[in-house]
């Protein structure tokens, strides 16, 4: 299994990127996805997550209404589309699967992370 996370980068407050995970060796329909972050100096932190069967999602409340995560189980894409950022969202960001049928709290496999950083 291998998720690999891409689309970081440097962007002013304000600014929107969008994360992507490319997964191999398994299937979305089958495990919750969901990205987390760590910032410097602080625990890694739960952003968002959606379930196996795509109907249900959870976000972390001060990304409500900025973030949107959403998922291409043709392609097994999982996608974050980060909309005005904030110099609080300077983080490493990586997306995680659950063990099978599992919750985020389940988490089985990690991605390598992507570096987001928002300036003022």
């Amino acid at each position: 299994v291998q998720l690999q996370a891409s689309g970081g980068g440097l962007v002013q407050a304000g600014a929107s990127l969008r994360l992507s995970c490319l997964a191999s060796g398994l299937s979305f329909t089958m495990r919750t996805m969901a990205w987390f972050r760590q910032a410097p100096g602080k625990e890694r932190e739960f952003v968002v997550d959606i379930s196996w069967s795509g109907s249900n999602t959870d976000y972390l409340d001060s990304v409500k209404g900025r973030f949107t995560i959403s998922r291409d189980t043709a392609e097994n894409i999982l996608y974050l589309q980060m909309n005005n950022l904030k110099t609080d969202d300077t983080a490493v960001y990586f997306c995680a699967a659950s063990k099978l049928f599992g919750s985020r709290s389940e988490i089985e496999y990690w991605g390598r992370g992507t570096q987001v950083t928002v300036s003022s």
